[in-house]
């Protein structure tokens, strides 16, 4: 613990640092919990971040620094209470004007730790409704912020670049499975037009890009011992984006009744109950600042990212599963018909789905 505390010690924290525990269990980022020894300073979130996944911590900490400060100064000129737990804030080394500490292995960096928290992750039509207008109105608070952000993960929601992806895997096809998975290569290459015209709306001027989470689900909301929401965590994949990103992946997730790799593909049918919940809970923060074609289109960012998810599950099982984690041979496989089968289904709910918008503008 004395190496940790000695990290600790190259932050300009207020207070002494006595304790470091292992908080939490996130997939990316290892977290911990800093204890102080006076009762008024507050407490500390110790990290270590994935250099594999963010290999550049000036951009990525460049970019959370920018967005706390400007949605901490909208909350100040709002006059809001509590400010302290309504938005994170990040610490600076002692002795030079930065975010993160290298020490010559592993990059850390600290928080201020927010006390007397929930968190939530069961997906009802009630959360997706707080998912929705938190998320909506996370993207208007930075909707004018003054700063050009990083692609801290670059062209992660670009569906050009994912389909190049699978067109290269395809090529290669280093363990000879493009064969077996030609049904789906036709399917994919079938809705290939329709599928990138966010990225050609984009080109020609027509759809804006905004400042967007890209990890939209209700454990990324920190939430008060009331229920109430307190702020929107995990701010590494925050970035420059398209807000299909915050909406279309949400739905992936939260509107398919089973899990992404659950192999009862049949029973699949996209939930219209959450997908009702969320839009209207996100067109009440996030409507203000849409324009026109990107409300319009908010059913394609529904069928986008089942799409998307399937090109790189597929991608992955052809290139030989070296990207996301496997349990037995074919799982991304069954990973990719699961998708496939979702991206069918909310097909097949789109009129719906648009009526159900229209009735809300």
């Amino acid at each position: 613990m004395s190496e940790m505390l000695d990290i600790v010690g190259k932050f300009a924290i207020k207070g002494t640092p006595e304790e470091v525990k292992p908080l939490g269990n996130g997939l990316i980022n290892t977290t911990y919990k800093v204890k102080t020894v006076e009762p008024d300073a507050p407490d500390y979130v110790l990290q270590s971040v994935n250099n594999a996944v963010f290999p550049d911590l000036d951009m990525l900490m460049g970019n959370i620094v920018a967005v706390t400060n400007h949605i901490r100064a909208k909350l100040e000129a709002a006059n809001t209470p509590d400010i302290n737990r309504k938005v994170l804030e990040f610490v600076p080394l002692k002795d030079e004007d930065k975010y993160y500490y290298f020490d010559g292995e592993k990059y850390w960096r600290i928080m201020v730790f927010i006390p007397d928290t929930l968190s939530v992750s069961e997906v009802t039509p009630e959360s997706a409704a707080t998912v929705g207008e938190t998320f909506g109105e996370f993207q208007a608070m930075l909707a004018d912020i003054p700063i050009e952000l990083g692609e801290t993960i670059k062209d992660f929601h670009n569906i050009e670049f994912r389909l190049q992806q699978l067109r290269d895997a395809v090529a290669a096809d280093p363990k000879g499975r493009a064969a077996e998975v030609k049904d789906l290569l036709e399917e994919i290459a079938k809705r290939e037009e329709e599928m990138t015209k966010s990225e050609r709306l984009y080109r020609e001027g027509k759809l804006p890009k905004r400042i967007c989470h890209c990890d939209t689900k209700v454990d990324n909301i920190l939430f008060d011992k009331d229920g109430s929401v307190l702020c929107v965590i995990d701010l590494d994949t925050v970035m420059p984006s398209f807000v299909f990103s915050d909406y279309g992946d949400y739905l992936r997730s939260a509107a398919n009744p089973l899990a992404e790799d659950d192999p009862n593909v049949d029973a699949i049918d996209f939930r219209v109950d959450i997908f009702k919940a969320f839009t209207k809970g996100y067109l009440k923060t996030a409507g203000a600042f849409l324009t026109p074609i990107e409300v319009e289109n908010l059913p394609y960012a529904a069928a986008l990212f089942p799409y998307m998810q399937l090109v790189r599950f597929l991608a992955d099982y052809i290139n030989g599963d070296t990207y996301f984690g496997i349990k037995y041979p074919t799982h991304n496989l069954v990973r990719s018909r699961n998708q496939f089968a979702l991206l069918k289904s909310v097909e097949a709910h789109q009129k719906e789905l648009q009526d159900f918008i229209a009735s809300l503008l």
